[in-house]
């Protein structure tokens, strides 16, 4: 790409690193077992909605309810989670690859939007116009190196492990709404209404979702302050700041209803542990070690704990690094000529980074979930839903620092965070080795390849019956879960062809 490129040259550069840098870290997790919920999900919805996908939206409806007793209340996220794993199904029944796989493939995409979104919300609070014309700075050529080098295995409960693509497209979103807040030059009446809807449904989305409005609010009041340099007066009558003040006009009540529905049916116990909150003096000095979690040595030692030493030695490092270094030689060319935001702006950028981390962060503090699975040096190293939120946030912060140490680091800058991408990568494989030891993902995995690959026919089916005999067998004393394989199994191989999973009789 030539120096007299064009803006949209440029921005096209900026995304296909939004895009190769989190595939080529993510690669190596692409064989790892589904886990939790995801080993029958995938089948269950995918099964339900394969021919009526509009039948999403009154299922969840009608559900509703009952999630609502609970205490985990969330349509509209389950929607999404819905939508995200009939498209692994569908790839299962078009390409026919295992599940495993295509539910890795969704998160990868998930992952390259929030890049992309990250690299969006950089951009529209550094930009003082419209961000369409606009020529990406250095910070938007080094971002898409940044976040990808967060995206680690850490632990079964991160979201690079679990739910990748439901946590990685919630904070997508949430990034988005606050570009869009700081885009927002001119009010107009449909900008309110967009804004009180999109609060009201932020509210009935999931947990992570909530914070879009507080990053939103943070983001037009930086950047009006900092970047635009704008009166107390002038900006808390910028149009940016209306909309975000309707955004928590249409939060604030759904919310707080739900919230207080959810209380009296959850005050005796017996809810969603997931969803349960508590606020105490712990919460304090949990808050700063959540917002320091998300940095990939402390990701890279979860990752790879319970595997073979020397984890680090091997092929994988070497591509992951040629592949990094390839792209990042022309981004080192284009650093010397894309513009600096200037020192105000940069720390305007770095403000709202912080706040970004804080608000991830405080979704795991809250957490009676975190406190139960997590304890001493695992706070610090173990990912979970916050880490959607604190390695884009964490990195955006790293970023502006660099970028505000001046220009002459930029290239050594890069060049670390090739480095550490390359290091994310082979964790990532190392995580996907020592999780394939495990016996209970051998069996999902081979569940998996057997649903790809389905074969009609009584051998087939007898050994299908055998893997789900096997399952059964590995569950005993779970009777939810036996049911949990046996039902949704049945349900996508009816769908996929017309057969039970398993028929006893021809067995």
């Amino acid at each position: 790409m030539s120096v007299g490129s064009p803006p949209t040259a440029r921005w096209g550069h900026v995304a296909r690193r939004c895009a190769l840098v989190p595939i080529i870290v993510l690669t190596p997790l692409l064989a790892v077992a589904p886990t939790r919920d995801h080993r029958f999900n995938v089948y269950w919805h995918g099964g339900l909605f394969r021919d009526d996908p509009a039948a999403i939206v009154s299922h969840t409806i009608a559900s509703g309810d009952a999630y609502l007793r609970l205490g985990n209340f969330r349509p509209l996220g389950r929607m999404l989670e819905k939508s995200l794993d009939l498209l692994a199904f569908t790839g299962v029944q078009q390409l026919g690859l295992p599940a495993s796989v295509m539910l890795r493939a969704v998160s990868i995409l998930a992952a390259v939007a929030l890049t992309f979104a990250a690299v969006l919300l950089a951009e529209s609070v550094l930009t003082r116009g419209r961000l369409i014309g606009s020529t990406p700075s250095t910070v938007a050529l080094l971002l898409p190196y940044a976040i990808g080098a967060g995206f680690v295995a850490a632990g079964q409960d991160s979201t690079t492990v679990l739910f990748g693509g439901l946590y990685w497209g919630t904070a997508a979103l949430v990034l988005t709404v606050a570009a869009t807040a700081c885009q927002i030059d001119r009010f107009r009446w449909w900008h309110g209404v967009l804004a009180v809807t999109a609060g009201a449904a932020l509210a009935v989305f999931n947990e992570p979702a909530y914070f879009a409005v507080p990053i939103a609010t943070a983001a037009v009041l930086v950047r009006g302050r900092f970047v635009l340099g704008l009166t107390p007066r002038e900006l808390l009558g910028s149009a940016g700041v209306r909309f975000a003040a309707l955004l928590w006009a249409g939060f604030l009540p759904v919310a707080g209803v739900v919230r207080w529905i959810i209380r009296g049916f959850c005050a005796g116990g017996g809810c969603y542990q997931g969803s349960d909150l508590i606020v105490d003096g712990r919460t304090i000095l949990l808050l700063p070690v959540r917002m320091t979690a998300w940095l990939p040595p402390l990701q890279w030692q979860a990752a790879t704990a319970g595997g073979r030493g020397g984890w680090l030695w091997g092929l994988v490092p070497v591509i992951a690094l040629v592949l990094l270094a390839g792209l990042a030689v022309r981004t080192a060319r284009d650093l010397k000529k894309a513009p600096r935001p200037a020192n105000r702006d940069l720390t305007a950028l770095a403000l709202l980074a912080v706040v970004i981390l804080a608000c991830g962060a405080l979704l795991a503090a809250l957490s009676v979930a975190v406190r139960s699975a997590m304890s001493g040096r695992e706070l610090w190293e173990q990912g979970w839903r916050d880490s959607a939120l604190t390695v884009p946030g964490g990195m955006l912060l790293a970023v502006a620092l660099l970028v505000l140490a001046g220009p002459r680091l930029l290239p050594w800058s890069l060049a670390a965070l090739v480095v550490c991408g390359a290091v994310s990568a082979t964790a990532n494989r190392a995580y996907a080795d020592t999780a394939a030891t495990v016996r209970a993902a051998q069996l999902d995995n081979r569940i998996a390849a057997a649903m790809g690959s389905f074969e009609r026919g009584r051998a087939g089916n007898s050994r299908r019956c055998a893997l789900l005999d096997e399952a059964l067998r590995a569950n005993v004393g779970k009777p939810f879960l036996q049911r949990r394989y046996t039902v949704s199994l049945d349900v996508a191989s009816q769908s996929l062809a017309s057969m039970p999973f398993c028929e006893r009789g021809a067995a």
